[in-house]
């Protein structure tokens, strides 16, 4: 997200990218269990569904602890629902994918082009933190990115729709590096933990008591979303797996755009080890 928000097909030079069945057993399992939760609401009916030519059964509506929520708290949870399963379904298409940036430290950015979407970029590379620290950062404690990521002029929650769904308007900075230029966002974010993994997912969202801000172009997410996994051998390391989809809007060359997205990756997951490490002096 390039809001403060699986090298699957580069991962063959990567050891420690080479994750695709991995992947598509806990994206299904996450999308079962998304789908669980919809379904305990009454909103879906309980039947045997297929995923990426995979079949899963949903869970029983009796093993699942029932949360009561008005119209309004369940639509933003369905908005956060639905990007997260399109993210993950853009993600678990291994075709088409196109090295463009491969970094020293073991950063890799690929690109396809997505029908209805326009040209995607994924991210993958490994963090020297946990699962629970990354999702802290990232999900938890997102109004303060600002501190730590000077691409954020800030963030803040609108809505917060139990623990795992929140609504954000963000202002990115204006920087002298920025080559699309100062943009906001309204989004809605969404979380879920599945065993070792945790799943953040995001899209645009339109609300009346929020239009756009005068001043700023209001650029729209894609569905998009970040995948921080363990590594089985090491607890304090996390694989992590950015896809970033995003419509900047305004009259910008697509040339620009597709050079800048990217490096904002880039740039973003830079700020973040710095930020890691300072932590973990600190801690």
């Amino acid at each position: 997200m390039l809001p403060a928000v699986v090298k699957l097909c580069c991962g063959i030079s990567y050891p420690h990218l080479r994750s695709l069945a991995g992947l598509q057993r806990t994206a299904v399992a996450v999308i079962g269990q998304e789908l669980t939760h919809l379904q305990r609401w009454g909103q879906v009916q309980h039947q045997k569904r297929t995923h990426a030519g995979l079949k899963y059964n949903v869970p029983k509506p009796e093993d699942i602890t029932p949360v009561p929520l008005n119209e309004d708290q369940l639509f933003y949870i369905q908005q956060g629902q639905e990007a997260m399963r399109k993210a993950l379904c853009m993600l678990e298409d291994t075709q088409g994918w196109k090295v463009e940036i491969t970094e020293s430290e073991g950063d890799v950015i690929c690109s396809k082009v997505v029908p209805g979407a326009g040209k995607v970029f994924r991210l993958e590379t490994v963090l020297e933190a946990s699962v629970d620290e990354l999702y802290d950062l990232l999900f938890v404690r997102v109004e303060e990115m600002h501190q730590w990521n000077p691409s954020v002029e800030h963030i803040k929650v609108l809505k917060h729709v139990g623990p795992e769904t929140i609504v954000t308007h963000e202002v990115s900075a204006s920087t002298g590096g920025n080559l699309i230029g100062q943009r906001d966002f309204l989004s809605v974010r969404h979380s879920c933990k599945q065993k070792s993994s945790i799943y953040l997912g995001g899209a645009a969202i339109q609300l009346e008591s929020f239009p756009p801000q005068a001043g700023f172009v209001r650029a729209e997410d894609g569905p998009t979303c970040i995948i921080i996994q363990a590594l089985d051998e090491d607890t304090g390391k996390s694989r992590f797996t950015w896809l970033l989809n995003i419509d900047v809007k305004g009259w910008l060359p697509k040339s620009i755009v597709n050079q800048a997205l990217p490096r904002a990756q880039l740039d973003f997951t830079r700020h973040l080890r710095r930020r890691l490490t300072a932590n973990a002096t600190l801690g």
